[in-house]
């Protein structure tokens, strides 16, 4: 099964029919490995596979659905008649990818989508320093121009068009910061995140407007934050950091300080396409119920298996009944398929009747 690899790019070619017993498993283990180790966007030429079963069908579902879940593509290029016949015939047709040609089924390196985002973000970076730079204090203040603090001696009509334009641009940070976070998240964020990062950006602006000068408003809207309590958990850390910097830059805009907002702004953007390369990627937690079949428990397959997949595991608690039953937690790729793993703890009849996944509970 020859493969031809860029760095998030990676094309697999099998050169036999995608069937049981053949290559449909072979390929499932190498795209197993290949989305594991940083692939995003996979293409299987199919030109030399001139048959395909039920295997082969669930090895490219699995393909279609793991290159979803980490925000990448799947594509089918070059599938012979017959292929297509069958991918009709189980309505994946308008499911797949499905291009004639290599060429066709490549992802650029540069999508248009990104070279807007590109673009759009440096002239929102752009225009806001230069409005910080601008931003003048006409009463004759020894503040700072490039900050935008000190008072300001402006027409009612001007006044309310410079408060409407600090929302504007919270909004616009919001949105690019947002933006750019969810090319580069592990797992994609939910719309209920995103709104919120947006609408913290912009309610950090207009505190920061609503107080002004005034101590006693500032004091008055700090006791008003406290009462406020979120329920919904943030699980990575990181997105709590982005909510802070996200308020920070609100903030700014609010004050006026278009200039720190804009260069902030950017540096944020930058800082997060830098961070796609540093660390040694995030594992997801999961706990996991297995039930065996019998009186005895299959220990020694279920720890293959865990090995076999790379899962770091620890015994919580068992279960003793008429079946016996193991509860593990467990840390694994984000990319690695539960669906995978609980087909190969349930296969070759090695006593495991049932195997059940949640995330773990969070307490207090």
């Amino acid at each position: 099964m020859p493969e031809r690899t860029s760095r998030r790019q990676v094309m697999v070619a099998p050169q036999e029919p995608l069937v049981a017993g053949g290559a449909a498993e072979d390929y499932e283990r190498r795209v197993h490995d290949l989305f594991a180790s940083g692939c995003r966007h996979l293409i299987a030429d199919l030109r030399a596979s001139d048959g395909i079963d039920s295997a082969g069908i669930r090895a490219l579902v699995r393909s279609h659905t793991t290159a979803q879940r980490v925000g990448g593509t799947f594509t089918i290029v070059g599938a012979r008649p017959n292929v297509l016949d069958v991918l009709r015939l189980s309505r994946l047709d308008d499911v797949f990818r499905i291009r004639d040609t290599v060429e066709e089924g490549r992802v650029p390196r540069w999508e248009w989508s990104n070279v807007r985002l590109v673009v759009l973000g440096a002239a929102l970076c752009a225009a806001l320093w230069w409005g910080g730079v601008r931003w003048s204090v006409p009463d004759g203040s020894s503040e700072n121009p490039i900050l935008g603090f000190g008072p300001r001696r402006a027409s009612p009509g001007v006044w309310v068009f410079v408060e409407l334009a600090k929302l504007i641009a919270a909004g616009a940070i919001g949105l690019l910061v947002t933006s750019v976070q969810r090319r580069f998240h592990d797992k994609p964020l939910t719309q209920a995140m995103e709104h919120a990062q947006v609408l913290l950006c912009v309610s950090g602006a207009m505190i920061m407007m609503i107080i002004g000068e005034s101590l006693p408003r500032a004091f008055g809207i700090a006791g008003a934050a406290s009462i406020i309590r979120f329920r919904a958990p943030v699980e990575d850390p990181k997105d709590i950091t982005i909510l802070f910097l996200l308020m920070a830059l609100g903030m700014a805009t609010g004050l006026g300080a278009f200039a720190i907002a804009g260069a902030g702004t950017a540096f944020l953007c930058l800082f997060l396409v830098t961070l796609e390369f540093v660390g040694g990627g995030r594992r997801r937690p999961m706990m996991v119920e297995i039930v065996a079949s019998g009186r005895e428990f299959p220990l020694t397959h279920v720890q293959k298996i865990f090995a076999r997949n790379q899962i770091v595991f620890e015994p919580r608690e068992v279960v003793q009944g008429k079946e016996v039953a193991m509860v593990y937690h467990t840390t694994l790729d984000p990319t690695l398929s539960l669906e995978d793993v609980s087909a190969q703890l349930m296969e070759g009849g090695a006593g495991v009747a049932s195997v059940s996944w949640e995330p773990p509970k969070r307490h207090g």
